[in-house]
Formats: structure tokens, sequence, C-alpha cells
């Protein structure tokens, strides 16, 4: 049987890299495409080490059409894995046109050539941040879309909406899905691949880790006045290498013709809500490190709480989270010790 092929785009990045290797172990073959520009090639390398295959790796932007065409040109696939956008929160509330220049003019380009290529399924990775400040929880996959509080929410609606209008168009030709995952953490436990962020950390577990490590002094978290038990805002933290999996499932439900419709939405999370307090506490009791924190003020395009109801996925996909949080807090400071 021929082996089925995914490109993954971003494929070098955090989750990127974490979902080949799972690709990998089910028997898929992956391309990565990746312009480096939040990732090194020291990940591409630690799947190659991982799985023992030896990756394609092309280096290409995926805003520029004509390098992307080449790499459709080079390879057979017929799924594509778009991951490849910019993801701090903060930084697109104060440069929104470079977060819809590169996340909203990428997934164009993608879609575009797609179509052209006769290249059928597409998995969006979509996020939390669709709903809003949602105003039931747990938000379920019906939760009405509320307008993003960041422009970087905001272009993950739309790519959500150009997947869907090109499903429904007479000329996409294309299936999809959408994965909107909530908050993904740790690290490979093989500490091979992990989340490395450039400069100062745009997502907690980095900050407490590096705290830890005592590569900077101080984790700082954002308000401590919120409508939650303890004042701290709620998330639904899912290990990476489980959100890898729930990518495999999607994607051989893509292959294998099991979806029940042309565009289909997955909420991918623990359905379980932790305090920011409370995630550093399970750190501090899992590795015996004691961090230095204290209080700052509410970052913009944050919400109070949000998190996930998972039984869509658990039911139609195959696929839950497994990893209990003290694991996955463990790996991602075996990840951090390996790399300060």
């Amino acid at each position: 049987m021929k082996k089925h092929n995914v490109l993954i785009t971003g494929g070098a990045g955090y989750i990127g890299s974490h979902t080949a290797v799972e690709l990998i172990e089910a028997g898929y073959g992956v391309i990565v495409a990746d312009n480096l520009y939040n990732s090194t090639l020291a990940a591409v390398e630690g799947v190659r080490k991982i799985t023992g295959v030896d990756v394609p790796f092309e280096q290409v932007d995926c805003c520029d059409e004509e390098a992307l065409r080449g790499v459709f040109e080079r390879y057979e696939f017929d799924s594509a894995i778009h991951f490849a956008a910019y993801k701090a929160v903060g930084e697109s509330v104060e440069r929104p046109l470079k977060y819809y220049e590169n996340n909203v003019g990428s997934f164009v380009v993608l879609m575009k050539l797609m179509g052209e290529f006769g290249r059928r399924n597409v998995l969006f990775s979509s996020s939390a941040t669709v709903y809003g400040e949602a105003r039931e929880l747990p938000v379920t996959e019906s939760t009405p879309r509320l307008p993003a509080t960041s422009p970087y929410g905001n272009t993950k609606q739309i790519c959500e909406d150009i997947l869907r209008d090109c499903v429904a168009s007479s000329e996409g030709g294309v299936c999809g899905i959408s994965l909107r995952y909530f908050n993904p953490v740790g690290a490979h436990p093989s500490a091979l691949i992990g989340e490395l962020p450039r400069g100062v950390p745009g997502n907690l577990v980095p900050f407490i880790t590096q705290t830890a490590a005592g590569v900077r002094a101080k984790l700082s978290i954002f308000g401590n006045d919120y409508p939650t038990p303890d004042g701290t805002a709620l998330r639904d933290y899912i290990d990476v290498v489980d959100l890898a999996r729930a990518h495999v499932a999607a994607v051989s439900r893509l292959v294998e013709g099991r979806a029940e419709a042309g565009y289909e939405v997955f909420n991918i999370g623990t359905g379980r809500p932790v305090s920011v307090l409370e995630l550093v506490r399970v750190f501090e009791d899992a590795t015996g490190v004691r961090l230095n924190y204290g209080f700052a003020p509410r970052r913009a395009g944050d919400v109070p709480a949000v998190w996930a109801d998972v039984r869509l996925a658990n039911e139609k996909l195959g696929w839950t989270a497994v990893s209990p949080l003290a694991d996955t807090l463990r790996n991602a400071w075996k990840w951090e010790q390996k790399n300060s």
C-alpha cells in the first residue's frame, strides 16, 4: 500500500514538529515546510532522531506563492496541515497588519495551491481564541464565535471561514477540518523537541520553566482579579503530544473518508479548567522547584476563562487527552534543563 504523505507548513515549529513525529509513527510520510522565522532546524533534526526517518525539509515562506508552488511540484501529497502562523496575542494587538499579512496571506496561498494541484485534504490549526469571551463554559463546537479579543484570534476566525467557503465552493475541491485547540504545553518525553521561544516567551509554561532555571528572575502572572476561584485566569492546558495525536486522528478521518461533512470543527483540549496559580503549584510539586512569582496587570487580549467540551472529538475522532498534567510539566522542565 502506498504511504500517504502529508505536507506540514510550519512543521519546524512547536506543535508542527510534534505532529510530524506522531504522523510518522502512525505510518504517514511527512514533508516539512517552514521559513524558520520562529523555529530552528534543530526541531527537524529532533524529529529525525526520534523517528529514524530522514524527513524532507523545505525552507520556504508560505506567503511566497512561487516558492510554495515549488514544494507542490516536487512532492506528492494529498493532505496538508497548516501551522504556519505568528501566534503572540500581545504582539498581534500591537502589530495587527503583520498578523493579517502572514497568517491570512499564507493560508490563502496554501488553499489556492491545493485547488490548483488537486490536493484534497486540509487540516487547519485553529484556536480557542475564535470563541472570544465566551458567555457559556465549557465551549462546544456550536458555541457562537464572538468577536475575537485580538487580531491573532481574528486571523484564526478568518482562516476558518476561508476553509469553510473553499469546501463549499464548486472550485475548491477540498475537504477540511479545523482543530480548535486550547493551551498546548509540555515537550516530547525524549527532550529532543519542545517549545523554544525566541526572546520573551509569549506562553506561560516557558516563562515558568525559564524562571525555574534562573533564566528569568521572576514569573509575572498577568491578572489576579479575574472572576475566577483564585483570581487568576482559567485555561485548558493540553499536552503537546496529545494534541499532536489529535492531528493524526483528524488526518486519518479525512484520508479514510469518514468525515460526515465536507467541513468539520473539533475542540481539542482536556475539558478541565486549570488556573494559572494551580498550574504553578502543580509544576512546583512535580519538579520540587520553587518559583519566584508575582502578579502583574492583565494583558490586552486575554479572556478570564475558557476551556473545552471535548465530547465531539472523543466520539467522532476516537481521540482523548491522556497525559497527566504533572507528567506534562516534568517533560517541559526536562526540555528546559537541556536547553538552558
